[in-house]
């Protein structure tokens, strides 16, 4: 993974943060993204430098701005002029009964989840020289109750990772399904991220097989 340009979305904690470090430490050039956590943004970077990322570069990014990921493009082919591996990590969910959803829970977790990481995939997928990870769940393969429309968000991740591969039969394109998972989003329960972010990084690295446009479930590789 020296020297190959690894893009994370949502890298200021939790799962993109643990990956971004694992990159760094293959000396990966890392693009790291945040949205609102500026500070962890930065803080992230520095340890990925530390840990021994050959470069970094850290961006803004709003998955639901179509004005945020076009202006992140700019910023990452002028620097980089490529990207080896976009990894769209960037996610939320509201976990209550589908009746207590406002429309504004309701079109956040589908514009970010969904939407946005479709939409990344759409501006950055002429520049993507070998694969494309999609973080989607365990709820985008097994519905639970009080989590309906993040399953529906999830389960349409991993139909548009098993299309997109069809298209794109030489890139390596595969969804990475993680189970409960230690972030803000479970209130710190479940399995730690850097879990996860080792899953990943054997996905992208070879390390374990996955046919194009596969699952990768993390609870069966980290057992």
């Amino acid at each position: 993974m020296k020297g190959q340009v690894v893009l994370i979305t949502g890298s200021s904690s939790g799962i993109g943060r643990e990956t971004a470090y694992r990159f760094a430490q293959a000396r990966a050039k890392i693009v790291l993204t945040y949205n609102k956590g500026k500070t962890r943004g930065e803080k992230a970077e520095k340890r990925c430098q530390d840990l021994g990322a050959e470069d970094t570069l850290l961006l803004h990014l709003d998955v639901t701005d179509d004005r945020s990921i076009k202006n992140a493009v700019k910023k990452v082919l002028k620097k980089y002029s490529r990207v080896d591996f976009l990894i769209n990590n960037a996610g939320t969910g509201v976990f209550i009964p589908f009746r207590k959803h406002t429309m504004k829970e309701i079109e956040r977790q589908i514009r970010t989840n969904l939407e946005g990481l479709t939409k990344m995939t759409h501006f950055f997928l002429p520049y993507i020289k070998k694969g494309i990870i999609n973080i989607a769940s365990a709820a985008g393969k097994t519905a639970y109750a009080e989590m309906s429309v993040y399953c529906g968000t999830k389960f349409g991740v991993r139909g548009f990772t098993q299309a997109l591969a069809e298209e794109h039969p030489r890139l390596k394109i595969c969804s990475v399904n993680p189970d409960i998972t230690a972030t803000r989003l479970t209130g710190y329960e479940g399995r730690p991220p850097s879990d996860v972010a080792e899953v990943i990084f054997k996905a992208v690295s070879g390390t374990i097989k996955v046919a194009s446009g596969g699952d990768v479930d993390v609870w069966k590789i980290m057992k």
